[in-house]
C-alpha cells in the first residue's frame, strides 16, 4: 500500500509558487504542482481562466466570512471537496 503514496512522482509535490493578484492586490500563493492541476481544471471547469478563478473565489469567501484567513488551505481543501464530489457523482450513477 506504501508504495502507492511514497512512489508517487517527486514533480508532483513540488513546491510551485504562482503570483496572482486577489482583491487589487498582488500576492504569491505556493502549491504543489499536484493541486496546481487540480486547481486549473476546476477553474476550467467553472468556464474560467485559473486567474479569475483565484479572484472570484477570494471574493466570494470575504463576501461570506469577512475575511480570508488561509487562502492556501482554502484552495487545498477545495481540492478536496471537489474530489469528493467527483466520487459522489459516479457513486449515484
Amino acid at each position: 500500500m506504501c508504495n502507492i503514496f511514497a512512489g508517487q512522482d517527486r514533480a508532483d509535490y513540488a513546491g510551485v509558487t504562482r503570483s496572482v493578484r486577489l482583491n487589487g492586490y498582488s500576492t504569491s500563493i505556493r502549491l504543489e504542482a499536484r493541486y496546481w492541476r487540480m486547481v486549473d481544471e476546476i477553474a476550467e471547469g467553472q468556464g474560467m481562466t485559473t486567474p479569475k478563478f483565484l479572484s472570484t473565489l477570494y471574493d466570494e469567501v470575504l463576501d461570506l466570512h469577512g475575511e480570508v484567513q488561509n487562502f492556501t488551505s482554502l484552495l487545498r481543501t477545495a481540492c478536496l471537496v471537489h474530489l469528493e464530489q467527483a466520487i459522489r457523482t459516479r457513486e449515484a450513477a
